[in-house]
């Protein structure tokens, strides 16, 4: 079964994109072939992969100065179309009629080269999250156990139904991932129960596995490899592998169903 996931929340510094990495770097490990796309201006799903500074980004494939096929670049994780530093004005370029189904039009044609795109997205709710949830078949969450993480989903959900009921019927919430988790820390298990109970009302679920914090993710994203590469036998590869055999069986689940 072929699916879009975007890994999206507004609140930055909850590990989007490190999420988005190591999600699409554990289902490319097993085999799958991945397509990562980085709507970010920030870049650092591009970084970790060694593909900053390309002549060809997202950028070019949404104003349609370039086809999706142009952009994409080979690497050992996985195939990527890179970020660019002028997505930070993407709201005031992108601005014409249909400007939602941008990404999910010019993707269309290689889609069906891939099992999984993971798109990564800004910590906004602009023109480049509505491309993306336009164009995904389904949503991740990751978010810490606090406040702010709480506010962001909220928030979140109120465009990502906005974007059902116009652009996306078929999108849905695929889960919640609690990520930089410490469970000796009483005020972050109190909060881990809000997010249980969010799931709960967006009709969606909280991810078994918690993302322990690991200074192991950093170094990794710093020597532009895949945690699973870098550090296998770390607190963050076993997290992420148990997380990314989670989101494959829920999509075994639902291809049965």
């Amino acid at each position: 079964m072929k699916e879009c996931i975007a890994i999206i929340n507004q609140k930055g510094g909850v590990g989007k994109s490190t999420t988005a990495n190591a999600l699409g770097a554990g289902i490319f490990l097993k085999g799958f072939r991945v397509l990562y796309i980085d709507l970010d201006a920030q870049g650092n799903l591009s970084y970790s992969m060694d593909a900053t500074g390309k002549a060809i980004t997202a950028m070019e494939v949404l104003t349609g100065t370039a086809t999706a096929r142009e952009a994409i670049l080979k690497t050992p994780q996985g195939d990527l179309i890179p970020a660019s530093p002028a997505l930070a004005s993407a709201d005031a370029i992108l601005t014409d009629t249909g400007k939602e189904y941008r990404l999910k039009e010019a993707i269309e044609p290689v889609r069906k080269g891939y099992d999984y795109i993971i798109l990564d997205t800004p910590p906004a709710l602009g023109v480049l999250t509505v491309n993306a949830l336009t164009a995904c078949d389904s949503v991740i969450i990751p978010a810490q156990a606090d406040a702010y993480s709480l506010q962001g989903i909220g928030h979140l959900s109120l465009t990502i139904q906005t974007v059902m009921r116009y652009c996306n019927p078929a999108l849905f919430i695929k889960g919640i991932l609690a990520t930089r988790y410490s469970s000796r820390v009483v005020l972050t298990r109190d909060m881990t129960e809000l997010l249980e109970d969010t799931a709960r009302e967006l009709n969606t679920v909280l991810y078994r596995t918690r993302i322990r914090e690991c200074v192991a993710l950093r170094e990794s994203q710093a020597s532009k490899e895949n945690i699973y590469r870098y550090s296998p036998r770390s607190n963050a590869t076993v997290d992420y592998t148990a997380f990314v055999e989670e989101v494959l069986a829920q999509t075994q689940n639902r291809k049965r169903g």
